[in-house]
């Protein structure tokens, strides 16, 4: 079983830049962001439509880097969580988490026993097709996994201690957009009850030793985001990179 370097990074105190890709599902989008420098790279089923074969290219060509593949999985459900970790994934985004039900029902799908009940299945994909004792693989697995929470909803905000309180979730990550739709204050970033909600989840983070985390848009964006204290960061995405640098180069040609 892998070496998870993102999670013991930020879990140690240090932090992690990564990315998101929801357009590429190319067999080198892994390998380029890798070598572009992405500790991580996230992949979105929530938003793509992507199907779990789809995800299991991704996965299986970014595994051939030293970039971490985790995916945001569209809802908290048995099924999503263990076929992808199955799949390769060494992490694993729940969107809307809204209670600490919900973060337990993620960690014990993700978790082998005696910690949670996922299934089991080896040499294959996720122990990279090798042999060797089952204990060790299922005590590395449960260690190594990378467990993230978004907190992105009203609910999920009044419930964060609670939610960061679960023992086996390593990161609350906010959903801005999301969360100040939930808050009725649409991309209002701001705003005096968004800057709020930073706040409270970057103590619960503080209070339970979770790692807080954020998808930058930009560099000045992110730039905040690393002095706030957040130590898990998306450099945003590859559709709004590609079309950011394109335009950029446009432009500057059209106006030469």
């Amino acid at each position: 079983m892998r070496h998870n370097p993102v999670k013991h990074k930020v879990l140690s105190g240090s932090r992690s830049i990564g990315t998101f890709v929801f357009e590429f599902d190319t067999t080198g989008i892994g390998r380029l962001a890798a070598q572009a420098g992405a500790e991580f790279i996230v992949y979105d089923m929530e938003h793509t439509g992507w199907s779990v074969e789809t995800i299991r290219m991704l996965i299986a060509t970014t595994r051939a880097t030293e970039a971490v593949p985790l995916v945001r999985i569209p809802a908290t459900d048995y099924d999503f969580i263990s076929r992808v970790l199955d799949m390769g994934a060494m992490g694993i985004m729940t969107p809307m988490c809204e209670s600490a039900a919900q973060a337990r029902t993620l960690v014990a799908s993700a978790k082998y026993p005696p910690v949670g009940r996922r299934g089991a299945a080896f040499t294959v994909a996720h122990d990279d097709y090798t042999g060797g004792s089952i204990v060790d693989k299922m005590d590395t697995a449960n260690r190594e996994t990378l467990l993230i929470a978004q907190i992105e909803t009203a609910a999920g905000l009044a419930s964060v201690n609670e939610i960061a309180a679960v023992e086996g979730i390593d990161v609350l990550w906010i959903g801005h957009f999301d969360l100040s739709n939930s808050l009725g204050i649409p991309g209002q970033f701001d705003h005096p009850l968004f800057v709020d909600a930073l706040g409270q989840v970057l103590a619960a983070c503080e209070r339970h030793r979770k790692v807080p985390g954020f998808l930058a848009s930009d560099i000045p964006a992110g730039r905040k985001l690393l002095e706030q204290g957040f130590r898990m960061l998306a450099y945003g995405g590859d559709l709004w990179l590609y079309q950011s640098s394109l335009r950029e180069g446009i432009a500057a040609l059209q106006s030469h």
